[in-house]
């Protein structure tokens, strides 16, 4: 469980400084790396991160011990 955890805080990550970018700079990171919005692989990485974010929300109601 801990890999999983980790993996969705990276994923998060990667979204918040995605999501940074185009508050700040209207750059959208992902879709420049991976080809645009509409582009396959940026459709995953955005799908990735959003289901990352619904992991997270499990993390907040666990118990202490279990998130160690």
């Amino acid at each position: 469980m801990k890999i999983i955890n980790r993996i969705a805080l990276i994923l998060n990550i990667i979204g918040g400084i995605n999501w940074g970018l185009i508050g700040l700079f209207k750059f959208d990171l992902v879709a420049w790396i991976f080809g645009g919005q509409d582009a396959v692989l940026s459709r995953i990485i955005y799908v990735l991160v959003g289901i990352a974010a619904v992991w997270c929300i499990s993390l907040l109601f666990r118990p202490r011990e279990l998130n160690d």
